[in-house]
């Protein structure tokens, strides 16, 4: 009896979603336009790090050369888009990464993946909120921080300096403006979106005016001289320069690439496209065209404003708070900062409605499959998922209010970098996905041969399904190996000690094995409007990246995680096996088919009791 409930338990925890379950039907209004998402996806990703990362990164990491790094960056995080959009157009449903695992790697997965969702969502609602309290107080001279440090100190560790009550009424009003209907916070978002881009537009404009190319060419001379007069030296014999070696890459390639590192988190946001499959007008289309077309207008823009920002004034010089303001005075434009502390308002606002938007959805979507409490599915009669809004909303706004938020900003990093990695891997497992129309017994003794590897069958089934999922499941292992080898034995590796060259070598070539035995494998004949090109190398470029960049966090940050992990698994066994509307669902099937061979076999066992 126990080995058949653990059995039944393993099978539903790999179980499936259909892409067309039976009985569930939406309950959404379709009233967004690509023009919608578009805004929501670019408002979303290009938040006030545009008014930030840019001299941060320059002054520090990159010089010049940022606007190649936000390049690279773009360039990566197209690679997890394309991902995105082919789903968007194949699974049109709300969700996001935790549907798109949920129909293709099973429950538990997806779970997971909705579970890291909400916790990137709720986290980067809360430190949104802080900044956009924060930018206002500094507008209006530190009145909102000094009457709270004075009246309401909190001293725990943990906790914040005072309770951010603006930060937590503004993320209550906005929930309230989201959970009214979704066409009309959409409506405020494209407002925000369209002054945020203009500002950006000025800005540009603004420094291929007054920019100077020779800021582009600065020689080692004046770095060393720039140096001295910041250590408050009198000469300059034996002084190196702490900025580099001038030129267009003063901190050399590696300066350039650890530059475009920090700038991949500059387009994390588009994912939110991805949860409004089920209100969108003609999603097969305005998925994937909104994720694609929001991360070009965000790469343009970091790239116009990081080649402003460093045209205008010495990379050297710029500030790593408030880069934009310095550089306009720096040109003699000072006025021109009120304009941008508008932009920058504007930007926090539609980043912060781009992080509650897809909270409600991603948690209506769970509910809705049981994995997470019924009453989150209740809709507005405008469509809207009320509760999920609401109860996200309070969730984030005593988050705001209470903590102290700098220690957890790492934690968002992961949720979205393991969903962005789970959806690359789920490209590659449905595009190779067994057709069943075509699944014959020739095609199943073809694939048993000899040679199938390097001689696969021409149509999939599910034998070469099986196999690309078994070495999609390897090169994912190597990867994660890789990563943790080139990150904690960098040492060894720049000493070329022999072992570390070694497992690193086994390692990549493990991996363009298993990428060209892929290739060698029949895809599905299923067509979508949108297909990622380039398989099988896209999708596990893209994992190679997301993997590397969660690898760098550091243990403390993983050790929180650990800890939301085992308050989720807690929920999941606790409530979502036993309510999960899909495990229902296969059970009802098994009880109420009979196949003829069954019958047959209990007739025959009647009459031998008999």
């Amino acid at each position: 009896m126990s080995c058949s409930w653990v059995k039944s338990l393993l099978v539903s925890l790999s179980q499936r979603k259909p892409l067309e379950p039976e009985g569930e039907t939406s309950t959404f209004n379709r009233c967004l336009t690509t023009l919608d998402l578009v805004a929501l996806g670019v408002g979303s990703t290009l938040g006030a790090g545009v008014y930030v990362l840019s001299g941060e990164v320059a002054r520090d990491t990159a010089g010049p050369s940022i606007i190649l790094s936000f390049f690279i960056a773009a360039m990566a995080s197209i690679f997890a888009g394309l991902c995105y959009a082919e789903f968007g157009s194949r699974v049109p449903k709300t969700g996001s990464a935790y549907l798109y695992s949920y129909v293709t790697v099973g429950e538990l997965l997806a779970f997971i993946t909705g579970w890291n969702l909400l916790l990137s969502y709720v986290i980067g609602t809360s430190s949104v909120a802080l900044a956009w309290s924060g930018t206002f107080d500094d507008l209006i001279g530190g009145v909102i921080s000094k009457f709270f440090e004075e009246n309401a100190a909190m001293g725990l560790t943990g906790l914040a300096r005072y309770p951010d009550v603006f930060a937590a009424v503004l993320v209550m009003l906005l929930s309230g403006v989201l959970a009214f209907g979704v066409k009309e916070s959409t409506t405020i978002n494209k407002i925000f979106t369209v002054i945020n881009i203009l500002v950006l537009v000025f800005v540009a404009i603004s420094g291929f005016i007054k920019g100077d190319i020779s800021n582009w060419q600065i020689s080692k001379e004046s770095l060393i001289n720039a140096t001295a007069e910041n250590k408050n030296l009198s000469s300059t014999v034996n002084v190196t320069s702490i900025y580099g070696e001038g030129g267009f890459f003063p901190y050399g390639i590696s300066g350039t690439v650890a530059g475009a590192a920090t700038c991949f988190y500059a387009f994390v946001g588009f994912d939110c496209i991805a949860t409004t499959g089920e209100e969108v007008k003609n999603p097969q289309k305005s998925l994937p065209l909104g994720i694609v077309a929001s991360l070009l207008i965000c790469f343009l823009a970091y790239f116009a404003v990081s080649a402003a920002l460093t045209l205008m004034m010495p990379y050297y010089l710029l500030s790593e708070k408030s880069p934009l303001p310095v550089a306009f005075d720096y040109i003699g434009w000072g006025p021109a900062k009120y304009v941008v502390a508008v932009g920058s308002l504007c930007a926090l606002s539609t980043s912060l409605l781009g992080s509650m938007f897809p909270m409600p959805r991603v948690l209506f979507a769970m509910a809705r499959d049981g994995l997470l409490f019924k009453p989150l599915t209740k809709v507005t009669s405008k469509g809207s998922p009320a509760i999920a809004t609401i109860s996200s909303g309070t969730v984030a706004a005593i988050m705001a209010l209470l903590f102290d938020l700098e220690a957890l900003v790492e934690m968002m990093s992961i949720g979205t970098l393991f969903a962005y990695t789970l959806v690359a891997v789920c490209i590659l497992i449905l595009r190779y996905q067994g057709d069943a129309s075509e699944e014959t017994d020739l095609q199943v003794t073809e694939s048993n041969s000899k040679f199938n590897l390097l001689k696969p069958p021409p149509t999939a089934n599910s034998t070469t399904s099986r196999r690309v999922t078994i070495l999609t499941i390897i090169s994912v292992a190597c990867l994660v190996a890789l990563c943790v080898t080139l990150t904690q034995a960098l040492d060894a590796l720049s000493r070329m000690e022999a072992w570390s060259l070694v497992l690193v070598c086994v390692l990549i070539f493990i991996v363009l094995l298993n990428t060209f035995l892929i290739w060698r494998h029949p895809q599905n004949s299923t067509k979508a409007t949108f297909m990622v090109p380039l398989l099988p190398a896209l999708p596990i470029v893209s994992t190679f990246i997301n993997v590397y960049l969660m690898v760098q966090l550091g243990a403390e940050t993983w050790m929180r995680y650990a800890i939301w992990m085992a308050v989720g698994l807690l929920i999941y066994f606790a409530y979502g096996v036993s309510h999960s509307v899909q495990r229902q669902r296969l059970r009802t099937q098994q009880t109420n088919i009979e196949t003829p061979s069954e019958k047959m076999d209990k007739d025959f066992l009647k009459e031998e009791r008999f």
